[in-house]
């Protein structure tokens, strides 16, 4: 029969593992909990920590690798649309007030006069009006004339 252990001693990693968790950091440092491990535990454990570094690097590359599969799955769907001074768009339609969903979703045609950023352009509708702010990407499709 086995005498019970005092509680302080009963932590899940004890229980797991059968002895006391001990922080790298701590291996270096004289403390009864160190001193109490036997000698071959000591250079186990500085073994351990030479290989800390190569265990961190190969970590990263299966960090990066899943990282690189998981772009390439989300940006599988992604449509490149790019347009120029003079290209015909339909712009959405602002779907608020008395539109119904049966109603138009595009206006057409808008021609792109100005191109403000990456994805901003100011539009100039058929009747020659200039919009007066200027207007994303997301809101515009390719007209076919």
């Amino acid at each position: 029969m086995t005498t019970p252990r005092a509680p302080t001693q009963e932590t899940p990693f004890n229980l797991v593992y059968g002895s006391e968790a001990v922080l790298p950091m701590e291996i270096g440092q004289s403390s009864i909990r160190v001193e109490s491990y036997p000698d071959d535990n000591d250079k186990s454990r500085e073994m351990e920590l030479d290989l800390v570094e190569e265990k961190r690097d190969r970590a990263m590359v299966r960090m990066e690798a899943y990282r690189g599969r998981v772009m390439k799955s989300y940006n599988k769907g992604v449509r490149i649309r790019d347009f120029q001074i003079g290209d015909l768009v339909m712009k959405k339609i602002n779907l608020a007030g008395d539109v119904g969903k049966l109603d138009a979703q595009w206006e057409r045609p808008f021609k792109i006069t100005q191109k403000v950023s990456s994805g901003a352009f100011y539009l100039k509708d058929a009747q020659g009006h200039s919009l007066k702010r200027p207007w994303n990407i997301f809101h515009f499709e390719k007209y076919y004339a």
